[in-house]
């Protein structure tokens, strides 16, 4: 964990409401580090539901293999979070490990396993000492407790330098229900589902089945939208909790994702997301800039995104930014280079509001002082217009400094 805050952090943290039904607590069980923070555990109530999306890696860590099987009963008791070790290509001792660590989790709490789920972070290939989970479990269990949100996403912080947190109050069916999220992520970053980490909870009463339409539907445009270095992680979870507790408010039950009282919900848990994405690229391992590459004009949707993603990952048009370099060759090569339709001839590019080239030229107008008035700004966006179509796509990155390479030069040490 840096102790150096990222200059794009939060200026300030949104009061985040009890959630009824999700109590927590957190302790340090030594799984790395001496001292320090590093076990998270949430307790529901029973009769929460559950959804989640996971790491599109091949070779994902033994936690996400957990939660991916048990997100078939739909149901939720318990969280148990770690930092420092992934529990990621650690083979039978990793299986192993999760599935002590739900036993321990699950004697203490009362349920069955299955309704357990587990989230590990840090360093890939260290066995995970699971044991050391049951030093600690019966005094979380009695600690457990509806406090701080923020202190509780600091718990699940690597290297991050600042917690994550967001929360959404919407009307459904004529009754408040509150939305929370936090998450953790700076490094290993580009989820594809979705070293990233989020949990939600609610008190809404939907369906597991609706919860996971939902959170397929919404990380499209978040967790899957954004990108610090290209890598994806073997960890990534996004899990969304819904206690039912607003049902005795009257908040009715909703069990079909057509269902048009779920409008406000959706577009919370899109906002929250987001919010969320958006706060792990502003803490990028190293970021000083924060960058919304939009790309207009593809041939589709699906297109787009490719090409911005292309931009958004090239480490020359990141070092560029870096470097207040308003350098927009590195662009057209990154375009060029996606493997996706282009016309060289047709192609536009704005650095913020200023255009700097148009129809196969730098623009007749081009002025290297404006161009570069944008670059020296904390958040910039990169437009492209490719005049092919009517696909769009928005993304969003940071900038790639010598700071990225002395974080992970000396990650395990």
């Amino acid at each position: 964990m840096s102790t150096e805050i990222s200059p794009l952090a939060p200026k300030s943290y949104p009061d985040m409401p009890v959630i009824e039904g999700v109590r927590f607590a957190t302790a340090a069980a030594g799984i790395k580090y001496k001292g320090r923070t590093d076990v998270l555990l949430v307790l529901m109530d029973e009769g929460t539901e559950v959804a989640g999306v996971f790491t599109r890696s091949l070779c994902p860590s033994a936690p996400v293999d957990w939660c991916r099987a048990n997100l078939a009963h739909g149901k939720a008791r318990a969280l148990l979070v770690n930092s420092g070790n992934a529990n990621a290509f650690t083979g039978k001792k990793g299986k192993a490990a999760v599935e002590l660590s739900a036993e321990i989790v699950s004697k203490a709490v009362g349920c069955a396993a299955p309704e357990i789920y587990l989230a590990s972070t840090g360093v890939i290939g260290e066995p995970l000492p699971a044991e050391k989970f049951a030093g600690v479990i019966d005094g979380l269990v009695s600690q457990a407790a509806t406090g701080s949100w923020l202190e509780t996403a600091k718990a699940i912080m690597t290297t991050d330098t600042f917690p994550k947190v967001s929360t959404r109050t919407v009307d459904l069916g004529g009754v408040a229900v509150t939305l929370n999220g936090i998450a953790k992520g700076a490094g290993m970053i580009a989820p594809d589902m979705a070293t990233m980490l989020s949990f939600l909870f609610t008190d809404a009463p939907i369906a597991a089945s609706v919860l996971q339409a939902l959170v397929s539907e919404a990380v499209g445009g978040s967790f899957n939208a954004i990108t610090v270095d290209s890598d994806t992680s073997t960890s990534d979870t996004a899990l969304l909790f819904a206690t039912g507790k607003a049902a005795s408010r009257g908040a009715p039950m909703i069990s079909d994702i057509e269902d048009p009282r779920l409008a406000g919900f959706r577009v919370a848990l899109g906002d929250v997301m987001l919010e969320l994405a958006q706060h792990i690229v502003r803490d990028g391992e190293g970021a000083r800039k924060f960058v919304e590459v939009r790309v207009e004009g593809a041939t589709s949707d699906v297109s787009a995104k490719r090409i911005a993603l292309s931009i958004a990952n090239s480490p020359l048009v990141k070092t560029a930014i870096a470097g207040e370099d308003a350098n927009w060759g590195r662009v057209v090569m990154a375009v060029g280079k996606a493997g996706e339709p282009a016309d060289r001839d047709r192609l536009a590019i704005w650095f913020g509001d200023v255009r700097v080239a148009v129809e196969g030229e730098r623009d007749p107008g081009y002025s290297e002082a404006a161009a570069s008035a944008v670059m020296k700004q904390q958040d910039i966006v990169i437009r492209v217009n490719l005049g092919l179509g009517e696909g769009t796509s928005r993304v969003w990155t940071c900038d790639l400094t010598k700071a990225y390479v002395e974080i992970n030069g000396d990650y395990r040490s």
